[in-house]
């Protein structure tokens, strides 16, 4: 999944309308942002496999440091306690759950390659299967997410408002290419656009919210 991980970090603002929206993206794809890191390493492993789904030419050979269900509860207990300083204990509750929330939507969309610990057994419901299916989920994720962000905060300038299009449009955009595009030439290329990606991301993320503000300041 891609876009459904950054629509459960747009919804969460609603719930969390102090954090920071970078913040909230970043515990959401806390484990797509440690994932090239491991891989770059040669801890964990990606294989380019046209066909191996319908919907990515990835084989997700291993990474159960990143992604198995009990490392991210774990990397969630790790994420909330990093920002024990400016979160209240239930924006901290969100912060972990959006971490784990990660490996549930993995779950849902992956061949059964979801570790549910280091070394154990995998698991994946495979929706993956079909694109048109996978599409309509994570498109539907998506919009709800923005709508809820979207109705629950409004722009102080300019900058809010055409930065949050800006926002809106580049993961909108980046998820056309990614069904598009072909497969990755390699792993090192695959491993430096996911990093630059993130990097552009969150930078544009963490303007963007800065311009803007809740309307719902009560949590």
């Amino acid at each position: 999944m891609f876009i459904g991980h950054f629509a459960l970090g747009f919804a969460a603002k609603r719930a969390a309308p102090r954090a920071q929206l970078a913040v909230l993206f970043g515990a959401a794809q806390f484990a797509d942002l440690l994932w090239p890191l491991l891989v770059a390493v040669g801890i964990e492993q990606v294989r380019i496999d046209p066909g191996n789904t319908a919907f990515t030419p990835l084989d997700f050979v291993s990474y159960p440091y990143s992604h198995s269900l009990v490392m991210l509860v774990v990397w969630g207990i790790l994420f909330a306690w990093a920002f024990r300083a400016t979160a209240r204990p239930r924006r901290a509750l969100i912060l972990a759950a959006l971490v784990v929330s990660h490996w549930v939507l993995d779950f849902i969309t992956h061949r059964p390659d979801m570790p549910i610990y280091p070394g154990g057994p995998k698991v994946g419901l495979e929706l993956w299967a079909s694109v048109p299916a996978t599409v309509i989920v994570e498109v539907a994720m998506y919009i709800a997410g923005v709508w809820l962000y979207s109705s629950s905060t409004r722009a102080r300038d300019g900058i809010g408002r055409w930065g949050f299009v800006a926002l809106t449009s580049l993961l909108a955009l980046a998820y056309v290419a990614n069904l598009a595009s072909p497969p990755p030439p390699s792993v090192n290329a695959l491993l430096v656009t996911a990093i630059i990606g993130a990097g552009v991301t969150m930078v544009l993320t963490w303007w963007t919210d800065r311009h803007r503000e809740s309307t719902c300041l009560t949590r």
